[in-house]
């Protein structure tokens, strides 16, 4: 569902090149839980920025779902990234001005679905938020605005998910809920899914583990926790 081929990039600073990957190739099956580890700087952002249609590559190439995405233009990337790919952030990343179920259904009411309140409601029923969807973000603890930010991620049934330290603002006890639900709904959902995080205790739960070195993968380790 998501590969990357030999893929390089650079970014310039101070009138030289610095390369933040340095010839990654991976593969992420639909349904399969990844977690990308290493110390800060190592390329864990700039290859979810990849894996996402965000940015693209110096050099190599990335597939979502077969597509190539720096063979596409602005608008089909766009297409692209509303259709196949949902994103999970930190700092969870809601409207503060829209309800529970408005921040939802905002993706569906932007690919103009007609039935946006229904599968918001829906969906917020798979991360066990019925009855607050009323709710506005501020009225909410940490755990449950990140379960919103999740259901939000994945109304439109993409088929890569990626998420950049989903626990990283939540207590402990919390963060590990919110590791199990991302889990489930991966494998639920068949959606492929990419984890950036620095815990270590965070990346067990996955069904793979890719230490990134330098801009390198240092090692894969498969963890033996996939369900089917």
């Amino acid at each position: 569902m998501v590969t990357l081929r030999n893929v390089v990039k650079d970014y310039p600073a101070d009138g030289q090149l610095v390369r933040a990957l340095n010839g990654i190739s991976l593969n992420v099956a639909p349904g399969e839980f990844v977690a990308l580890v290493g110390r800060s700087g190592c390329g864990k952002s700039t290859l979810l920025n990849l894996a996402g249609a965000m940015d693209f590559p110096t050099s190599g190439e990335v597939l979502l779902d077969g597509v190539t995405t720096n063979s596409r233009d602005d608008s089909a990337l766009t297409k692209l990234r509303r259709e196949k790919v949902g994103f999970v952030f930190q700092s969870f990343q809601l409207i503060n001005t829209l309800s529970v179920v408005e921040n939802v259904e905002l993706p569906l009411l932007l690919a103009g679905n007609p039935d946006a309140r229904r599968l918001a409601l829906e969906r917020l029923a798979s991360v066990e938020l019925s009855g607050l969807e009323h709710r506005m973000p501020h009225q909410l603890s940490g755990g449950q605005m990140q379960r919103v930010a999740i259901a939000r991620a994945l109304v439109n049934n993409p088929k890569i998910l990626l998420a950049d330290e989903p626990t990283g603002n939540l207590d402990t006890t919390t963060g590990a809920v919110i590791l199990d639900l991302l889990k489930r709904l991966a494998s639920e959902n068949k959606v492929a899914t990419l984890m950036a995080t620095h815990s270590m205790e965070a990346a067990a739960i996955a069904d793979v583990v890719v230490e990134l070195r330098d801009g390198s993968i240092a090692t894969i380790k498969r963890t033996g926790t996939r369900t089917t």
